[in-house]
C-alpha cells in the first residue's frame, strides 16, 4: 500500500534540540509525529484492526496511536496488525519484526536496509532520544526483538 509520505512537521520540529549529533525529541514533538502517522493511516485508509508496539521504543508510541485511531492495542499481531516502533535506522528490527503493516515515528533511508508501511519524518545521521529515554543515552543500536 502507497501512502503519500509528504512531511508537514517542519514548524514542530523547531521544538527538538540538537546537541553534539543528537536530536533530543520533547513530548510535544511525539504527539506531533503520531498526529502525522494518524493522518497518513486514515488518508491511505489503512486497513488495520489492532496495534502493537515493539519492545522498549515501540510500546509507547503503539499505545499512543491507539487511543487517537480507537484502534485496540493487542500483544498478538495478525495480517490486519499495525505494528509501531520509535525508528527505523539500520532497518534490523522492522525486517525481522512480524506483521504485514510498519509504522514508525522516525525513518532513515540511506542506512535503513528496509522501509516501514508509514512514517511520520525521516531524519539523517543524527542519534535521536526519545522524551522516554535516558538524556545520557548511548548510541548503541538494539536489534533485538
Amino acid at each position: 500500500m502507497k501512502v503519500m509520505q509528504q512531511n508537514i512537521l517542519e514548524e514542530k520540529d523547531k521544538n527538538m534540540l540538537k546537541v553534539d549529533n543528537k536530536l533530543f525529541v520533547s513530548w510535544a514533538d511525539v504527539e506531533g509525529l503520531v498526529e502525522e502517522l494518524w493522518k497518513k493511516i486514515v488518508i491511505g485508509s489503512m486497513p488495520i484492526n489492532s496495534i502493537h508496539g515493539l519492545k522498549r521504543g515501540g510500546y509507547i508510541p503503539a499505545v499512543m496511536l491507539s487511543h487517537q485511531l480507537k484502534i485496540p492495542y493487542s500483544e498478538v499481531i495478525l495480517k490486519d496488525t499495525l505494528v509501531v516502533d520509535d525508528i527505523c535506522d539500520s532497518g534490523e528490527t522492522l525486517k525481522n519484526a512480524p506483521g504485514v503493516y510498519q509504522a514508525v515515528l522516525h525513518y532513515k533511508p540511506h542506512t535503513s536496509c528496509v522501509a516501514p508501511t508509514i512514517w511520520a519524518k525521516e531524519v539523517g545521521d543524527e542519534w535521536i532520544v526519545y522524551p522516554w529515554e535516558r538524556r545520557d543515552s548511548r548510541t548503541i543500536q538494539d536489534y533485538k526483538i
